[in-house]
């Protein structure tokens, strides 16, 4: 029994099948409001699981000289990872009392390994410009994550914990994080850095089709590239609600259904943050990214870390 349960936990709630479902809506509004902000009409809402769906359908070809192995394995460990991380936060802000310690840390492991599966795809393929992007992508990594990690020590600080169901119901006590100073500047930090992290832009560089045609993702096709696809849908659920857990108290299932809502409207809002960014910021190099993350988004998060710990 309590197999099943685990696997039910893993494959339908709130793992792979609702994680899967709620991304595809998100990629959906993103590719709607993206349209009509250049005056189209935009995709019917089922056309995102159409193009996962069609991509299935086709043939996988391997480039010839690549390393097989890698080369199909990559998506796969990019999926399972957003999957596990899903899991993890949904399973948090049900019940926050079955969180273990260090799964924060744990989380900010597994959301850098779909990162990682695009470098190592792109580097297994043996393209020139799947490399380039592969290493642009590397290098992003390199800039982002160092901000990123510093403003998720911001909850830790005033929680006093790194068990994200400690932080929630910290959150739930003394109120959310980004009520302070301190927050929010974190916050802030953390949206760019989410942003470099789903690869959107500004910061797309590593796939950047007019410049290097899909740069990591150019010789995928078929079922690998579906993966992907489905991959970074998810992410652009599973990125902002791990925000909204350590930094705007998550969604509260205690207290009736318009705490629910208003949980569900957080979402709504971030999602809508995402998007105008995108639409309104332009492409920037990577060496442009790499100055800026380290540069006066690394500081800000240390401003908002010594904020913190003088309980502002």
């Amino acid at each position: 029994m309590e197999l099943l349960k685990s696997i039910g936990y893993f494959v339908i709630f709130p793992g792979f099948l609702f994680t899967a479902a709620v991304g595809l809506l998100a990629s959906w509004i993103d590719r709607k409001v993206t349209a009509r902000v250049h005056w189209r009409k935009g995709p019917p809402i089922l056309q995102p699981l159409y193009d996962i769906v069609k991509l299935m359908g086709k043939e996988t070809i391997v480039p010839q000289g690549s390393s097989r192995l890698t080369f199909l394995l990559s998506p796969l460990f990019g999926l399972s990872a957003t999957i596990i991380v899903s899991t993890l936060l949904w399973r948090t802000i049900i019940s926050p009392s079955t969180t273990f310690l260090g799964d924060l840390i744990v989380v900010l492991y597994l959301l850098t390994i779909p990162s990682l599966a695009v470098i190592m795809g792109g580097f297994a393929s043996r393209n020139p410009l799947a490399s380039l992007g592969a290493s642009r992508e590397m290098k992003l990594i390199l800039a982002y994550e160092l901000p990123f990690i510093l403003v998720a020590l911001i909850p830790v600080i005033k929680a006093g914990t790194i068990r994200m169901g400690e932080i929630l119901s910290y959150q739930l006590n003394h109120g959310i994080v980004i009520g302070s100073l301190s927050g929010i500047i974190g916050f802030l930090v953390a949206i760019l850095c989410m942003q470099a992290k789903l690869a959107l832009v500004p910061f797309d560089m590593a796939e950047a089709e007019t410049e290097i045609m899909g740069g990591t993702y150019i010789e995928y096709s078929g079922a690998p590239l579906a993966i992907y696809k489905l991959t970074r849908a998810m992410m652009l659920f599973v990125v902002p609600m791990f925000l909204i857990c350590i930094y705007c108290g998550g969604i509260d299932f205690a207290h009736g259904w318009l705490h629910i809502l208003l949980g569900v409207l957080k979402y709504v809002g971030l999602l809508v943050v995402i998007i105008l960014i995108r639409n309104t910021a332009p492409r920037v190099r990577i060496d442009q990214a790499m100055k800026f993350f380290w540069g006066p988004m690394t500081g800000l998060a240390v401003l908002g870390i010594v904020l913190a710990l003088l309980g502002i």
